[in-house]
């Protein structure tokens, strides 16, 4: 094969087979492809698309690019969560606890947060001592004793996806549904997953802003998952404005706590609740949603999902005494109420922007290489479709030594109050199932 036919023959709209597709893989992997031509390879894709067959192909060599992850030590249907992202995406840290607390077993590999805050990994370093580092046999046996275990992310897997995601942040093809579906689905297939639960988030502060992208980015990767003998649904959430009050690392801790005892937002609840169903039928220790919901609720209410929280950090050596003392946390030296400007209701706020608020005063990435202030971000102390009296607090800032007064700026931006009311959006706003 000759690299430049291939490049040629998706350019004019052609179909890759399965062997073009994985020479392609491999070749790039190995270097015998350079930048530049799957720099033209990956702008082809971008105009012409691809099929869904050359989708699975693409999803399955990249997997196969490097190591994977045999979780067939694992009891059970092992069923992984994945969020497209967005602001004060707190879920994973409810989840994990309150599923593997009826019964699904959890062996998350979870990675830093490079943007707004971070990610579950940078959340959970927050509490004193916890650690990730630890072997796949430990791994394996946390996850058989406690139901749950959360481990770093393996530079050995997937280094196609890797490599040939560096390359489209750089060339303009990162907007490429079968690119981006294929880049998802290679990781949590790499990572041992049977089935896999997808959050597509949608709106403001989601990576697609357009609920018509985030619908074919949804079926493409149910579809890829179900070629593939996944067993994969996706659920449609609505990203306008951040899920739940909290933005940043320790902040979101507390949040999650706050869930797990029944006592967190409604949305965030609401949102575990939906997603923790749909993992319970696919590990199939629920016949239906409904029977799930009732033992996620149960699980709350009796304290379960709390307690499997509590082994789980004291498993990976931390501290679990912040579930019941969470002042143990990193706490900001500052804190600041933004008041509201002006009496009526609140109409917007934009979650990209208070993203950016809580990235200024040091709870999130600008590169790789920058350090979290983990005590740091937001918490909102207004939703859309909340009234509010001018003087009283829209928000409130967690701040250290930076950001503090260009932060305040950004959320006064973002907050947008008009007189008349304002119906809050609907969290879940679709779903993607593979017979649909």
């Amino acid at each position: 094969m000759r690299t430049v036919d291939l490049i040629t023959k998706k350019r004019d709209g052609g179909e890759l087979t399965e062997a073009e597709i994985r020479y392609l893989i491999q070749g790039y992997t190995d270097g015998s492809i350079p930048d530049y031509q799957m720099s033209a390879l990956a702008m082809a894709i971008f105009f012409r698309g691809m099929t869904p067959e050359e989708r699975a192909s693409l999803t399955m060599a990249m997997v196969d690019s490097g190591e994977t992850i045999d979780l067939g030590g694992i009891a059970g249907v092992k069923v992984d969560k994945h969020s497209t992202g967005g602001v004060g995406d707190t879920t994973t840290l409810v989840l994990a606890p309150l599923v593997a607390s009826v019964g699904v077993p959890v062996a998350k590999m979870s990675g830093r947060g490079l943007g707004h805050t971070g990610g579950t990994i940078d959340k959970l370093e927050s509490i004193p001592g916890f650690h990730v580092e630890i072997g796949s046999d430990e791994f394996i046996e946390l996850v058989n004793r406690n139901g749950l275990a959360v481990i770093g992310q393996s530079d050995r897997l997937t280094p196609a996806d890797k490599k040939l995601y560096g390359l489209r942040d750089v060339t303009g093809t990162v907007n490429s549904i079968p690119l981006i579906a294929s880049s998802i689905m290679s990781k949590k297939i790499a990572s041992g997953a049977d089935a896999i639960v997808l959050d597509v988030k949608t709106g403001d502060g989601a990576f697609m802003k357009e609920m018509s992208e985030a619908e074919e980015l949804a079926a493409c990767m149910v579809d890829i998952g179900s070629r593939v003998g996944r067993k994969t649904v996706a659920v449609l959430s609505d990203m306008s404005q951040p899920l739940g009050n909290a933005i940043g690392n320790a902040l979101e801790v507390k949040e999650a706590i706050d869930t797990l005892r029944g006592r967190g937002p409604a949305d965030l609840t609401e949102l575990c609740l939906t997603l923790g169903s749909h993992m319970a039928v696919l590990a199939g220790v629920a016949t239906d949603r409904e029977e799930a919901r009732v033992m996620l609720e149960r699980a709350i209410e009796s304290g379960e999902a709390l307690e499997k929280f509590k082994a789980f950090l004291t498993a990976q050596g931390g501290d679990a005494s912040v579930v019941d003392e969470p002042e143990r946390l990193p706490a900001a030296k500052r804190l600041i109420e933004v008041p509201a400007r002006e009496s009526g209701y609140v109409a917007a706020i934009a979650a990209e922007r208070m993203g950016l608020a809580a990235m200024l005063l040091g709870a999130g990435r600008a590169t790789k290489e920058s350090r979290i202030d983990l005590a740091v971000g937001i918490v909102l102390r207004k939703k859309i479709g909340d009234p509010v009296q001018a003087g009283e607090p829209l928000a409130t800032v967690h701040a250290n030594e930076i950001g503090a007064e260009e932060a305040i700026a950004r959320i006064y931006e973002a907050i947008t109050v008009r007189p008349e009311p304002v119906r809050p959006p609907a969290l879940v706003v679709g779903e993607v199932h593979a017979d649909a």
